[in-house]
């Protein structure tokens, strides 16, 4: 499938989307519409286990909503949200690269993957600045922040337009791990490589349990779990599992 907006490439069991919309890999409406159709590609590919998402380019991962689509933005409000919370429902570990800026729309974005690693640069990189134009986050960065940061962090951050540094996002945890320049790719790539090799049935069984919990509390949270439990109990991957633990060996899981 070909794409204008964004890049889809697939390796050992990676699946890498890249936002290619120069200069600043803003998002209008097709490049929702692009990422929306390359998410389906990676959901769909029993062989991707985990899936980088990544801007083009050395400049930035993304600086949000492109107002030059502003006659689009009745429907680009929408959809961003919805994609975006595809992307946190997505029953594959998704990490962000996040390899330069992350504003507005960018930012709620890396929000939305399980995992972020940013490039260490001194520069600010990554914050929630809308109200700046007078507008608020609304793909969905008023309610990931908050459950990733906490209401008081949230509100600092939101209503100040704050923009961080990698070390200071890493510091109060938005982010899970800052790279060396020229590094963000590698690293995810190696976390990647880490997960891919993890039992791809009990992962996925992992993230729509947490999941369950973030968007309809605990009582469904414990009922998927247990549903997962009995999913992978008869699976291959289960007694390989086993087996491969008294042969003191490494398992070789094949998501069957």
């Amino acid at each position: 499938m070909e794409f204008t907006n964004v890049l889809l490439e697939k390796k050992n069991q990676i699946g890498v989307l890249t936002i290619n919309h120069p200069p600043a890999n803003a998002v209008n409406l097709a490049t929702l519409e692009d990422f929306n159709r390359a998410l389906d590609e990676l959901e769909n590919d029993k062989d991707v286990r985990v899936v980088i998402i990544t801007g083009a380019g050395e400049r930035g991962f993304s600086a949000g909503f492109d107002v030059s689509d502003a006659a689009n933005s009745d429907k680009c409000g929408p959809l961003g949200q919805q994609t975006w919370t595809r992307v946190d429902l997505f029953t594959k570990p998704v990490i962000a690269a996040i390899n330069g800026f992350a504003y507005g729309g960018g930012c709620e974005l890396a929000l939305a993957c399980h995992f972020r690693i940013i490039v260490d640069q001194p520069k600010p990189l990554i914050g929630l600045t809308e109200l700046n134009l007078g507008i608020i986050p609304g793909w969905g960065g008023t309610q990931r922040m908050t459950r990733l940061l906490g209401r008081g962090k949230a509100l600092d951050l939101i209503l100040f337009s704050k923009r961080l540094t990698a070390r200071e996002a890493f510091e109060i945890g938005l982010v899970d791990k800052v790279s060396a320049p020229g590094e963000v790719m590698k690293d995810a790539l190696e976390m990647a490589a880490i997960l891919a090799a993890r039992p791809p049935i009990a992962v996925s069984c992992v993230l729509k349990a947490i999941c369950s919990l973030l968007y309809k509390g605990m009582e469904e949270g414990l009922r998927i779990e247990q549903e997962g439990v009995k999913k992978v109990a008869a699976t291959q991957d289960a007694r390989e599992g086993f087996t491969a633990f008294f042969e003191k060996r490494v398992p070789v899981f094949k998501g069957e």
